[in-house]
């Protein structure tokens, strides 16, 4: 077998195996013509034909079959596993390591190269096995190398940091929501929460980043995901302020959510309620409109306690009331003390007396109210200079809970709804690949941010009274106020029907979140405010108007919270 081996030619090696081994089974038969002509002249020497013929077969086909099975196996080894080529020393050539006289001139054509690229016995083992040993320390090494530097790329503060930057109304968001955020995380997250002090503020903001056409890293218009009331969606979808949030259908988030919701913020291009809609905003938090009074004034006064929007229209609290500046919560009181409702689009078809009847409401009420102001109307209550405040859950009952002997409901024929949401800012159009914590386009954690905020979990803080308001869940669940009993020990108590946060089950079946409504409707709204003085304007008409005048550019007003 060793001159089978030594007679291969060494370029072979670098055959593909298949064509290899159909060549070495040439030579092979060639072989074993060459033995069987040798083993018949030269051991039987022809004396006995009959007798060596079968073994002269025999001994060649023996030596055939084992030298077909080497290299069959060889062939098969280098067709199934992936051989390294070793590197080959320069090839002696010697005429000397065959005895070409030994052959017939017939059998040295099968193999004339026999002579060529002779290699040293073992040589090629011994050469494969040292560069497999060094290879695998190379490759160890650089494997170590490899690991330590990708250890060290990666504890760097850059390195798969995901952004999410929020800009929340302050005061709505509870401090331990993003302490947990930040846990659940990990620390890959670059996570930057910014805060206004009112919406509209943010609202502001991103309506200046559109009419300047100029997008600042810092500005609400390159958040993620912003605070947006709900009395502001409207404008922010028709105006391209908003855009709606991707792949809802898919969110475990917008699947536990209540139908309710679902119907008030599935909205079309003008931002109009539409059941085919999309989705453009998440709430996170919702409250309603309240009346708080002052129980101290009202037995001195020997004054029956409040309990409807009627009351507010009782001649011995003439001066004694103060209210938000919203024409949409001030004609939507009226409404509800006249027995309609405050998404009325034809007030002269919808309500007894239509809009003659409405403004003779409207003109007493005036008399009634001292002041008119979205900011200064819980001050004007803390001093005492009122003894009534009309306003939002979100205002009212911090500040009550910092007074002494006051009272705050929900008047029994309902209220209107407020929700605080989560929308993203319309900053795609903007021809830039990063903006703020943007990194072409929204952040991805936005669907976990929102997911987080929608989990029971988060409910907690509202329950405990750590922040106004209510979770998305308790609009349509059972008590609220279910296991809290412990968290309200030692805790003074503020005189309310409100549950958690949340007004009674009668009263909030009678409770209304405040629709879009047609530009014919809004005219009705608009000319019973412009047919009233309000008194106590002077300087708060002026931070009222400075507020107001970024949307005036869109020819609407401020309606609402």
């Amino acid at each position: 077998m060793s001159m089978l081996r030594r007679s291969c030619p060494l370029n072979s090696h670098f055959e593909n195996p298949k064509l290899r081994l159909s060549r070495e089974k040439s030579w092979l038969l060639n072989e074993r013509k060459r033995i069987i002509c040798r083993v018949s002249s030269d051991i039987f020497d022809g004396r006995h034909p009959k007798t060596a013929a079968p073994l002269v077969h025999f001994t060649a086909s023996a030596i055939l079959v084992l030298g077909f099975a080497g290299f069959s196996a060889q062939a098969f080894a280098e067709i199934s596993v992936p051989k390294r080529v070793p590197d080959i020393r320069p090839v002696v050539l010697s005429h000397t390591d065959v005895d070409d006289t030994q052959y017939t001139d017939e059998e040295q054509e099968s193999f004339v190269d026999v002579n060529v690229n002779v290699v040293e016995p073992n040589y090629s083992a011994n050469v494969e096995r040292h560069v497999i040993a060094e290879s695998d320390i190379v490759e160890n090494i650089e494997d170590i190398e490899l690991k330590a530097a990708f250890e060290n790329w990666k504890s760097k503060s850059f390195a798969l940091t995901v952004p999410l930057r929020i800009v929340a109304l302050r005061g709505s968001i509870p401090p331990s929501w993003i302490k947990e955020f930040i846990c659940s995380q990990g620390r890959r997250l670059k996570f930057q929460c910014e805060y206004r002090g009112q919406i509209g503020d943010i609202f502001s903001d991103m309506v200046s980043s559109i009419t300047k056409g100029n997008l600042e890293a810092g500005s609400a218009m390159a958040a993620d995901i912003v605070t947006v009331g709900d009395s502001w969606l409207n404008l922010g979808i028709k105006k391209r302020i908003l855009e709606p949030i991707q792949d809802v259908e898919e969110q475990d988030w917008f699947k536990g959510l209540s139908e309710k919701w679902k119907v008030y913020l599935r909205r079309n291009v003008s931002g109009e309620l539409d059941p085919g809609g999309k989705i453009w905003a998440v709430p996170y938090r919702w409250g309603s409109m309240v009346i708080a009074y002052k129980k101290s004034k009202f037995r001195k006064h020997n004054l029956a306690p409040i309990e409807d929007w009627g009351d507010l229209w009782r001649p011995e609290l003439a001066g004694k009331i103060s209210m938000v500046d919203s024409p949409r919560e001030i004609v939507g009181a009226i409404l509800k003390y006249m027995g309609a409702s405050y998404n009325t689009m034809d007030i002269d078809a919808q309500v007894t007396g239509g809009m003659k009847a409405a403004m003779q409401n409207f003109v007493l009420l005036q008399k009634q109210v001292r002041l008119f102001d979205d900011v200064h109307y819980l001050k004007a209550f803390g001093v005492g200079d009122v003894w009534v405040a009309v306003g939002w859950s979100s205002d009212v009952l911090p500040a009550a809970k910092r007074m002494s002997d006051v009272a705050v409901i929900v008047p029994k024929s309902g209220a209107s709804l407020w929700a605080d949401l989560w929308a993203i800012p319309a900053a795609q159009s903007y021809n830039t690949n990063r903006i703020g914590g943007r990194v072409r386009g929204p952040s991805p954690l936005i669907q976990q941010w929102i997911e987080f905020c929608l989990l029971s979990a988060r409910a907690l803080p509202f329950k405990q009274e750590v922040i106004p308001g209510a979770s998305p869940a308790a609009l349509e669940n059972q008590d609220p106020s279910e296991g809290l009993e412990h968290f309200k020990k030692g805790k003074p108590k503020l005189e309310t029907n409100l549950i958690a946060g949340v007004p009674p089950p009668e009263i909030l079946a009678k409770c209304e979140f405040l629709e879009p409504l047609p530009e014919s409707a809004m005219k009705d709204y608009q000319w019973l405010m412009d047919s009233m003085q309000k008194p106590g304007r002077g300087l708060i008409d002026c931070m009222q108007q400075s507020i107001s005048s970024v949307v005036q550019h869109f020819g609407l007003r401020i309606y609402s919270r």
